[in-house]
């Protein structure tokens, strides 16, 4: 296997031959049970490695009586017990700032990231200098899968700061010998300079999220710039799902005349492209010579069989600093393990991730996933580009209330909006399995955002609050 060494020890003057499909040809194509066994010897060699500089590691495998020296097959490495994210945020409280699980010491740090800690204590991410260089061979590996070649302009549309995704794909495109263009995301009037760069640059690829490029889309239409305009050959996301949903994908290509492609797991675990499709293959691979992922009963946390869903557990198997171990994710998916049209050898989640396990909200006993619903309005015609999902609860059924956005011409005609409203409501008792009230809005009256979509608003929280006074004021 190419460049398969522990410490990983990648030569930076390395570049493919620009008409090969691949980046490593031996590690992407080879028979995946031979990969499973070099991959068993890495993990064996990453625990003895956790083991040895991480107390997290040694005190957590002690109480389960787990020794890395115990994993001699796959199947023993599923009974590693998995970390949970609440448990890096307790080890960093106690052993701040960068917990007892960094394997390093600190002044090998070079980029410290986290987490915005809006819901709590920010969590924070220290890389190394060497797993830097390592994720920025990693990404630009990854991103030569997508079609990216030396010289192509990579226009990066998202926030600089704390935020993985964009720093990630920097380092990959500049190791990729890419023109890298930062341009980033977030300041007022940002979005509509971005247009006037776009169709002036011409960039090959765009970064950000699905929600950012439609956005994007909708502000350069307004100013009078033609996205297809911009001449990009691919747009490639994370942050959100949206990119293997068909009606949303097809969405943005339609708007861009580009190639959508889906990548992305959790900053965690980066480099972050380790689940990301190809130019030939949708959905999503797993990258398992980077990142091995299992994909696992939310409950039991046991690998499930190929065609079921589950909750990826994800197992860095090239970096230092603060290397996971079975780190459980909360997300859900489905994998599969079939031939991809791209030749690479790895299992793939079709429809990418699925969304947080705890953004899925139950009405009337329906489980629903906010993207469903995003698929499902992307395909209506007339959508106006944004929604909001409003769970309440006004007597003793959840009710859910969804405000849409049709275009303008359909707004400015009243039979027209009352035909998108009836649309509205039938595509979502079809396809989401439940009846919701629909109210539309006029368009560009919901915000938009920079980055990720955050389109569920849940006040039952106010009703059970309601109710807990009640009931306190008749005890």
């Amino acid at each position: 296997m190419e460049s398969w060494s522990f410490p990983p020890d990648y030569d930076s003057d390395y570049m493919p031959d620009p008409d090969s499909r691949y980046w490593f040809p031996e590690r992407e194509t080879m028979d995946p049970g031979e990969r499973d066994a070099a991959i068993l010897g890495r993990i064996r060699e990453v625990m003895r490695y956790a083991y040895e500089n991480a107390t997290f590691y040694r005190d957590k495998w002690d109480a389960a009586g787990v020794h890395p020296d115990h994993v001699k097959s796959l199947e023993d490495f599923e009974r590693v017990p998995v970390v949970t994210k609440a448990e890096l945020r307790q080890s960093q409280e106690e052993h701040p700032p960068f917990g007892n699980y960094l394997c390093v010491p600190e002044e090998e740090i070079h980029h410290i990231h986290g987490t915005s800690g809006t819901t709590g204590r920010p969590t924070a991410f220290a890389i190394g200098r060497r797993d830097w260089r390592t994720i920025a061979n990693n990404q630009a590996r990854v991103m030569w899968g997508m079609g990216l070649r030396p010289g192509d302009i990579v226009f990066i549309g998202s926030v600089f700061s704390l935020y993985m995704g964009s720093w990630g794909t920097l380092i990959g495109a500049e190791r990729l010998r890419a023109k890298t263009f930062p341009f980033g995301a977030g300041a007022t009037g940002m979005t509509a300079r971005a247009a006037v760069w776009m169709r002036m640059t011409k960039p090959k690829a765009f970064y950000g999220t699905p929600s950012y490029a439609l956005h994007l889309a909708e502000t350069a239409l307004a100013e009078g710039i033609e996205p297809k305009d911009f001449g990009l050959g691919l747009l490639f996301f994370s942050g959100e799902p949206g990119a293997s949903v068909p009606s949303i994908k097809t969405r943005i290509e339609e708007l861009y005349g580009a190639q959508v492609i889906d990548c992305g797991t959790m900053a965690e675990m980066t480099p972050w492209m380790n689940a990301a499709g190809s130019k030939e293959t949708d959905g999503m691979l797993l990258w398992q010579d980077m990142v091995y992922t299992e994909i696992c009963d939310p409950k039991t946390l046991a690998r499930v069989g190929w065609g079921k869903q589950g909750t990826p557990v994800y197992t860095h198997l090239e970096r230092l600093s603060q290397p996971m171990i079975r780190l459980a994710s909360g997300d859900l998916t489905l994998w599969v393990d079939q031939p991809n049209p791209c030749g690479r050898t790895y299992p793939s989640l079709p429809h990418g991730v699925f969304g947080r396990i705890d953004d899925q909200f139950t009405i009337r006993g329906e489980n629903v996933y906010p993207s469903e619903i995003d698929s499902a309005l992307n395909e209506l015609a007339h959508y106006g580009g944004e929604h909001r999902i409003i769970i309440s609860r006004e007597a003793a059924m959840d009710e859910l209330l969804v405000r849409v956005e049709p275009d303008p011409e359909t707004y400015a005609d009243r039979q027209a909006v009352s035909a998108f409203q009836a649309a509205a409501k039938h595509r979502l008792e079809k396809l989401v399995g439940l009846r919701a009230a629909v109210e539309i809005v006029a368009p560009g009256s919901i915000p938009r955002t920079d980055f990720k979509a955050r389109r569920v608003i849940d006040d039952r929280a106010v009703f059970r609050e309601m109710a807990a006074q009640m009931e306190e004021a008749e005890r």
